[in-house]
């Protein structure tokens, strides 16, 4: 398959048969980042959206990303995910740098998350693909100034990171919700630990942005040599035969009975207002980019 035409089938193979669980811890961990830089952690806070319905939250971000690489871009059910997406997104004061800053996190995270972790890395062919489908999702965004390779994502993301990152109690809130839900899919009795477990995953820059003390050294290598033996066990299985999507998996669970794509995330209460209070401008973006990147859904 040529990552250059057919990126989209290259990534639902990588994400659905070849790495479903890692793709879905590493996209998260992914987002997770975000929340550092202040401009992007603050405003998550302040919509309120994340720390008072963060289950809901999380199951709309899955939802939405996963109906593009279920359906295509070209498809029905692809242009109505890429339409909600721009619609929230408009409402609130985001520059394209920082735009830019979360869709490289999408490229480069779960790359360095299979390096460390996976039962195997990403093939260059997969890296290209993986490339190519968020380029493509950028494009529907509305964005200018894409990256054209993973090595430019990855540059992006680490001299972002560098100039950006740091502590805010917005961004704080927003990381504690995030670190609260994801122990609320274990059992109550194991939840301080997966809560600890998931800070020892942390990278330095990362864990001192949002304040957390350091875990202890140990307890940081024996949680991360344990990913590692998962991805060794991983290796001995047979290959996946059918696909597995992020709705089946445990995490999302605020729709039993099923949803429609166009009522996933959040709507405007009152022109002007949202769930939660808007509390920036609309103007943060060029005029019509917005609309042209609906405009762009649509073809």
């Amino acid at each position: 398959m040529d990552p250059e035409t057919e990126f989209t089938e290259i990534y639902r193979i990588s994400s659905w048969y070849e790495f479903p669980w890692d793709t879905t811890q590493s996209l998260s961990f992914a987002l997770y980042r975000t929340y550092a830089v202040p401009s992007i952690g603050r405003l998550l806070a302040e919509t309120g959206e994340f720390t008072r319905r963060p289950q809901k939250r999380y199951d709309d971000t899955v939802l939405i990303l996963e109906a593009v690489i279920e359906h295509g871009f070209a498809s029905e059910q692809g242009r109505e995910a890429i339409r909600r997406m721009n619609q929230m997104h408009r409402r609130y004061d985001i520059s394209d740098d920082d735009f830019l800053y979360v869709l490289a996190t999408f490229v480069v995270v779960p790359k360095r998350w299979l390096d460390d972790y996976g039962w195997r890395p990403y093939s260059p062919h997969e890296i290209r693909a993986t490339t190519n489908y968020y380029r493509e999702l950028g494009r529907h965004m509305g964005l200018s100034g894409i990256p054209e390779t993973f090595a430019e994502f990855e540059r992006l993301l680490d001299d972002y990171e560098r100039a950006h990152f740091g502590h805010d109690r917005g961004g704080r809130d927003v990381s504690d919700a995030t670190l609260g839900l994801m122990a609320s899919w274990y059992p109550a009795p194991l939840r301080p630990s997966m809560r600890t477990s998931s800070l020892c995953l942390l990278d330095d820059p990362l864990r001192e942005a949002f304040g957390y003390p350091a875990p202890p050294a140990a307890l940081r290598r024996a949680v991360r040599t344990g990913m590692r033996l998962r991805g060794r066990f991983v290796r001995l299985l047979p290959p996946r035969r059918k696909p597995f999507l992020a709705r089946d998996g445990r995490q999302v669970r605020g729709y039993p009975g099923g949803y429609r794509i166009g009522e996933l995330g959040t709507f405007e209460e009152k022109p002007g207002t949202s769930p939660g209070g808007c509390p920036f401008p609309h103007a943060g973006r060029p005029a019509g980019a917005a609309e042209a990147a609906e405009a762009r859904a649509e073809d």
